[in-house]
């Protein structure tokens, strides 16, 4: 026999388990914004062409490369290669969001022997996310930070020494994810019974 609370409790568990599934839109605007990033990517390879191409016999020309304008060539080539570079890991930001993130909190996704499964995908959980997407921001970062010292010259001090302050927190912040998470895995496991 069926416990009467246990069966008017039931609807309202089913819909909060069933509010997962108010997720599944913005998965699909982040595959949106995925596309974006693919026309961003096509933008930045061909300004990344023209820049190489259009430099050849014209070492003295001025160059625009992230709306600042610079005489060389090979500076104007790294930092639309840098463009790329970021463009990429962003777009990975984004499919580790989509995928670990749909996979985690909304609905299994049916991978099993799929040939193109990410190795990643098979031990995904809350905690590893937060450890790779964090691990990702540093590497944006890193990139931001790269571009910026790059075009030292023509940024003010000030807002170079904050974008360092962030990049450090960034940094911080990984190591305390994975160390908690180390922390919570290591609590989780059970310790061996001593006879």
């Amino acid at each position: 026999m069926s416990d009467p609370a246990q069966s008017r409790r039931n609807p309202f568990e089913s819909l909060i388990f069933a509010s997962r599934w108010l997720q599944a839109p913005l998965y699909a605007g982040l595959i949106v914004a995925q596309c974006v990033y693919v026309y961003q990517f096509l933008v930045e390879l061909w300004h990344l062409v023209v820049v190489a191409f259009g430099s050849i016999g014209h070492s003295a020309a001025e160059h625009t490369a992230h709306d600042v304008t610079v005489t060389d060539a090979s500076q104007a080539i790294m930092l639309s290669v840098l463009g790329l570079i970021d463009v990429v890991m962003i777009a990975n930001l984004l499919i580790m969001v989509i995928i670990g993130g749909y996979e985690t909190f909304v609905s299994r996704l049916d991978l099993k022997d799929h040939p193109d499964q990410p190795e990643w995908l098979s031990h995904v959980n809350a905690g590893v996310l937060k450890v790779k997407l964090a691990t990702a921001l540093i590497g944006i970062s890193s990139i931001h930070l790269l571009k910026t010292f790059i075009e030292a010259d023509r940024r003010p001090e000030q807002a170079m020494m904050w974008q360092v302050i962030i990049h450090m927190v960034f940094v911080f912040s990984a190591f305390a994810l994975a160390w908690t998470d180390r922390v919570m895995v290591a609590g989780a496991k059970p310790k061996p019974l001593i006879s």
